[in-house]
């Protein structure tokens, strides 16, 4: 890139507004996640909220199979110079944009240098740029997972009432809190019986990182079992669009108002850049650490 096209791209860099990003993240798989993702981003987008869904899932991509679409082109294909960014993009309910992933073959954090500078350009040409970016991640603690965590503003973790999804969600928040200096984290508590159940569930959580970790814990929210919820998944649909009255659709509009709530940017200010450069261009092992 000349010193001329660095110059352009830092100048629109820094008159950016600064877009607030959601990272939504799991210990295990099978806690509802990427459900969590697209409903907060449907709910986000019923609220009038410009939202960007990233599928970051990018062995296991699922958004567009929850919501019943049928990408065609995904960031793989930009990156290999096929299609723009904009042949990607698939419109979900409320006029939510979504980035599909590529299962199995393609990978943001490993790209070249080359092809990290093509990713930022592609986002950067967006006319339209996103308020809010809410990125499903991949079940588990990789290295892979924790840079979009660490790159992200708001990191929220999805856990349920089970020995196994509270163990592991404890130890995503020890791995990336002292390899990665993630100290904050949002919690929400999924397929609760009862909104009690919920809180001592955040609870047993909370006490457990307060006597062993140095991290700050917020309850976002708690999204109650709802039949109606188990039926919006059978019809490939978002229980915020489709059953909107509800259960668990109040409960993610709840939830997106109190994400509404928090701030859109952390030490930096930028568009949807700053979020990439910071997922792109970070080394940990360069910086000590984890790999």
């Amino acid at each position: 890139m000349s010193r001329n096209s660095q110059d352009r791209s830092l100048k629109r860099f820094m008159n950016r507004k600064p877009v607030k990003v959601l990272a939504v993240c799991s210990g295990k798989g099978g806690v509802g996640k990427t459900n969590v993702a697209s409903n907060l981003a449907v709910a986000l987008g019923s609220r009038g909220r410009n939202t960007c869904l990233l599928d970051a899932d990018l062995s296991l991509a699922n958004v567009d199979v929850l919501l019943g679409l049928q990408p065609r082109y995904n960031l793989s294909h930009v990156v290999a110079g096929e299609v723009d960014l904009k042949s990607t993009i698939l419109r979900g309910p409320k006029n939510i944009r979504i980035v599909p992933a590529s299962s199995g073959n393609f990978c943001m954090t490993d790209l070249p240098p080359a092809g990290q500078a093509g990713i930022i350009q592609a986002f950067s040409e967006l006319s339209d740029q996103p308020e809010v970016m809410v990125v499903d991640t991949a079940a588990g603690i990789s290295p892979k997972v924790a840079r979009f965590v660490q790159a992200a503003q708001h990191p929220i973790v999805v856990v349920r009432d089970e020995p196994a999804s509270l163990t592991d969600a404890y130890a995503l928040i020890k791995v990336f809190s002292q390899h990665y200096g993630v100290s904050h984290f949002h919690v929400v508590t999924n397929q609760s019986r009862t909104p009690q159940e919920g809180r001592e569930l955040f609870g047993k959580l909370s006490r457990v990182t307060d006597s062993y970790l140095d991290v700050v814990l917020r309850h976002l929210g708690d999204v109650p079992q709802d039949e109606y919820l188990v039926k919006a998944v059978q019809q490939q649909r978002a229980v915020v669009d489709v059953y909107p009255r509800s259960d668990s659709a109040v409960a993610f509009q709840q939830i997106a108002a109190n994400i509404e709530a928090l701030p859109a940017k952390r030490e930096a200010s930028g568009g949807i850049e700053f979020f990439l450069e910071r997922l792109l261009m970070a080394d940990p092992v360069a910086r000590g650490q984890v790999a």
